[in-house]
């Protein structure tokens, strides 16, 4: 069941990238594995898929420990509390939720200490939603100068949670938004290898968020099936 939907899913990344002249290979498929049983995960390793995502620390430590095996790389999507940077911040291989300079410079000195090289995005919030984390965009500015000066650490990219669409042309705008933001950015100087990565689109939305420029997609439900409620 797992291998055919991301079989399914692999065939639709593809299809978007091609309508929008773009090399499916470009896009990297984040498999969000929060709520699932660690035996899903293992699933869908054994189809192929090597990037996952979890939400919160204590659930992906949990399961990092239980995959110990497999050469899986870990993606952190979920908003991280500064008390548990020094858990989270030496296992993932990338920290997509990055949105203070406090943030930014403690999961640095985590990862010095550790010999850690962890990859960041920085989480931009375009829509302003009351219950959304993320720094506004004239925030972000900052953040890239203050990772000019991280010793282990790298900013590579941005990453936004948009309100959730009614139909997935609804969430165009937004990525739209995060994209001009990125070309923005780049034309004001900003080094083009902190602005890498495009982390956009979820199971409803992902097509549209290919052919507006993402290169990391966080696929769910239409990989593991309907999500498990967790306390």
């Amino acid at each position: 069941m797992i291998a055919a939907r991301l079989t399914e899913v692999r065939s639709r990344i593809a299809a978007a990238a091609r309508s929008a002249g773009r090399d499916p290979s470009s896009i990297q498929l984040i498999a969000v594995s929060k709520t699932f049983p660690i035996e899903l995960v293992h699933e869908a390793y054994a189809a192929g898929q090597r990037d996952f995502g979890e939400n919160r620390v204590q659930e992906a430590l949990q399961k990092i420990e239980r995959a110990a095996d497999l050469k899986v790389r870990w993606h952190f999507l979920g908003h991280l509390q500064t008390n548990k940077v020094r858990k989270a911040g030496t296992v993932f291989a990338t920290i997509q939720s990055v949105d203070s300079i406090e943030l930014l410079q403690k999961l640095d000195l985590v990862a010095v200490e550790a010999g850690a090289t962890p990859e960041l995005l920085i989480q931009v919030d375009v829509a302003g939603e009351a219950t959304k984390f993320g720094a506004p965009p004239a925030d972000v500015p900052r953040l890239f100068e203050a990772a000019t000066r991280s010793q282990a650490t790298r900013v590579v990219g941005l990453m936004t949670l948009p309100p959730v669409p009614q139909t997935p042309e609804d969430a165009r705008p937004w990525f739209k938004e995060v994209r001009d933001l990125r070309d923005g950015w780049l034309e004001s100087g900003v080094p083009g290898s902190m602005l890498r990565e495009l982390s956009m689109g979820t199971s409803g939305d992902f097509e549209v968020a290919i052919q507006e420029g993402a290169t990391m997609v966080r696929v769910g439900a239409a990989i593991f099936g309907s999500r498990r409620r967790t306390a």
